[in-house]
């Protein structure tokens, strides 16, 4: 029993006088949610021959909401085969029940179209902002040892709440034993909760019916329990007194009820004030201290098929009212089965969170009113197909999954698990490096490193110890920094960094540079203090705007040292005849040191001469092909230092 709603029920009408009858007939199951018995008749029509894009929606939809994704895929690729003009909403079906059959590529074209007809839609807009969702799930995959639990029938068996040293679960194995009633939604037996002592090692023994005095015609499913185990909230058919209760639709939906324990006996038995005969409320989650109570619901306030919500438990035992817990969790899709661990996290099924298909896991840690980044739990505790109802001991990591997964006994079934790693709800990354000299790569201990954030605010500051080493513990994910560098005699440097989007560890070295620069004869002045080299468009030897931008600095250095004397060195690049090329770089040659004595530096200590194409400082020589950037290389002017 899988908490699902239904949408999109409207007026068919197809060609084909003889069919009408059975399709109406269909129609009317359909709208009373008995698919099973409309599955039958539309594939009858269909075989016939009689389709149309509103009895394949139908039809489609039926299997999805009874989790046979296989099946709903096969009449969904009908209807778009037929046409690709329906509601949005049929692309992301499609797209789930491809998943089912492991068909990810065409799934993933179909979640494409579906954010492309509803832009506004959340899971339209979780698809782009996580388009490697796949990847996501890789990374969480691989953590749970699981097997069958051991207790499963040919029927149903699902929803296991921790019950002290016990296992309670719901099960269709036995609902009657003259007859059985069957729901006609799913052709499934009612459920009814049974119990199972568990092991040390996560084993279980023979179930055993569990609060007959609970028992019903209907379902009783999914329990939660007290830490004091005298209290339960359970899902039933709003059924109670002896009576069923009905919408104003003449549907008949899902309470949950309380119940106490007197003795051995589970008695007054009550509903909850926020229950309602016109939606459902169903599958009860304690938080650890007792005092909220998680649950789904399709109530007034939900954002998609079925929502989770949470409300105060005071102290006398009253509710408060019904919180949605919102779009973070919540989306257009169901979300539903909640359980809060002992650690303060949720675990929910939703189909509306990027997932392997059907129902999938997520999880998140519970941070006051708001939450860690969703995440998909991976496999194998998710599949291709529905996977629900997740529990788990923190202190064991023993824990038990419910799913319909190939290869199991009944619809579905209960699955035991061993958690050998923890997810990790919080990204967590150490900022580290290594300070050093720039130009000789010593190790600088003792420097100062401070760690701002994207706005320039002060966050944290360290010293590099005797190795070189620096580090920030815990930096944010996701997020951007600036690291300042500080030592006596050396140039404070500030580099910008982004922290990746996942644990782990960031390198970010800082090389300062000498205040002090320690030039000899023979050095380049532009390469010992930083300054762009000077270049010159093809076949030109004019000053470009920005080489005078940099040559202004060379002409700063030797205003500095005024008994420096430079050398420039002119080139080209290998293009034109070698006797053209000295030409050239001598007039480049010329006419940088014109420049410079322009700008204030005495001829005497200039000199100048061209090397054509003679010092090329990459491959491009006669013959070579070569790219404008890398001939661009060299044509330059070197200044090298001749006099100190």
């Amino acid at each position: 029993m899988k908490f699902i709603y239904l949408a999109f029920i409207g007026i068919l009408s197809i060609s084909g006088f003889s069919q009408e009858a059975a399709v109406r007939k269909g129609d009317k199951k359909y709208e009373k949610y008995a698919y099973i018995d409309a599955i039958k008749t539309y594939e009858r029509v269909a075989e016939k021959g009689y389709k149309s894009p509103e009895m394949l929606q139908k039809l489609g939809n039926s299997y999805y909401f009874n989790a046979d994704l296989a099946s709903a895929a096969k009449w969904y690729g009908e209807l778009f085969k037929m046409t690709e003009d329906v509601e949005a909403e049929y692309f992301y079906r499609y797209s789930q029940s491809l998943k089912s059959i492991g068909e990810y590529d065409r799934a993933n074209q179909m979640l494409e179209k579906f954010s492309q007809k509803s832009g506004v839609d959340s899971r339209a807009k979780l698809f782009v902002v996580q388009k490697n969702y796949l990847d996501q799930i890789k990374k969480n995959s691989g953590r749970y040892n699981l097997e069958n639990a051991g207790i499963n029938s040919a029927y149903s068996d699902y929803g296991s709440a921790f019950y002290g040293e016990k296992i309670v679960f719901a099960s269709a194995k036995d609902t009657g034993n003259f007859s059985k009633r069957k729901h006609a939604w799913t052709d499934q037996y009612f459920t009814n909760m049974y119990v199972s002592d568990l092991n040390a090692d996560g084993s279980l023994s023979a179930p055993q019916k569990f609060a007959k005095s609970l028992n019903t015609k209907f379902h009783e499913s999914t329990p939660a329990f007290s830490k004091d185990g005298k209290t339960m909230y359970f899902t039933r058919n709003n059924f109670a007194g002896g009576k069923k209760g009905k919408s104003s639709e003449k549907i008949t939906f899902l309470k949950i009820y309380k119940a106490t324990l007197e003795g051995e006996k589970w008695t007054s038995v009550t509903e909850l004030p926020f229950n309602n005969n016109d939606y459902s409320v169903a599958h009860p989650a304690l938080s650890p201290n007792g005092k909220t109570l998680y649950f789904a619901s399709d109530m007034p306030g939900t954002l998609g098929a079925s929502d989770i919500f949470k409300v105060d438990v005071n102290e006398d035992g009253s509710f408060g009212k019904p919180v949605n817990l919102g779009p973070k969790i919540n989306t257009p899709g169901r979300e539903t089965f909640p359980f809060i661990s002992d650690d303060n996290e949720i675990y929910f099924a939703s189909d509306g969170h990027p997932g392997l298909g059907g129902l999938d896991v997520f999880a998140a840690k519970i941070e006051g009113n708001d939450f860690s980044e969703i995440q998909n739990i991976g496999e194998p505790a998710n599949t291709k197909l529905d996977d629900f109802g997740f529990l788990i001991n923190t202190k064991t990591k023993i824990g038990f999954i419910s799913s319909n997964r190939e290869g199991g006994n009944g619809n579905d079934d209960i699955y035991k698990f061993l958690e050998t790693k923890p997810l990790e709800f919080t990204c967590r990354q150490l900022l580290s490096g290594i300070v050093t000299d720039e130009e000789t790569g010593a190790i600088l201990a003792n420097a100062k490193v401070t760690l701002f954030d994207d706005k320039f605010n002060k966050i944290k500051e360290t010293t590099s110890d005797a190795s070189g080493n620096y580090s920030f513990e815990e930096v944010e994910c996701d997020r951007s920094y600036y690291v300042r560098g500080e030592k006596p005699e050396y140039v404070t440097k500030e580099q910008k960094i982004f922290i990746p989007k996942e644990s782990g560890k960031t390198d970010l070295p800082v090389a300062l540079e000498k205040l002090v620069k320690q030039v000899k004869v023979g050095d380049d002045l532009a390469k010992t203090f930083g300054i762009k080299i000077i270049y010159f468009d093809l076949d030109k030897w004019d000053i470009r705007q920005d080489a005078a931008v940099d040559l202004a600095k060379i002409v700063d250095v030797l205003q500095e040292y005024p008994t420096m004397k430079v050398d420039v060195r002119s080139h080209t690049d290998s293009r034109q005849t070698k006797k053209y090329n000295e030409k050239l770089s001598d007039r480049r040659a010329k006419s940088t040191v014109e420049w410079m004595v322009q700008d204030g530096i005495d001829a005497s200590r200039l000199t100048g001469k061209g090397y054509g194409e003679t010092q090329l400082v990459n491959k491009c020589a006669d013959g070579v092909q070569c790219s404008e950037e890398e001939h661009q290389l060299n044509r330059r002017s070197e200044f090298i230092i001749t006099a100190l």
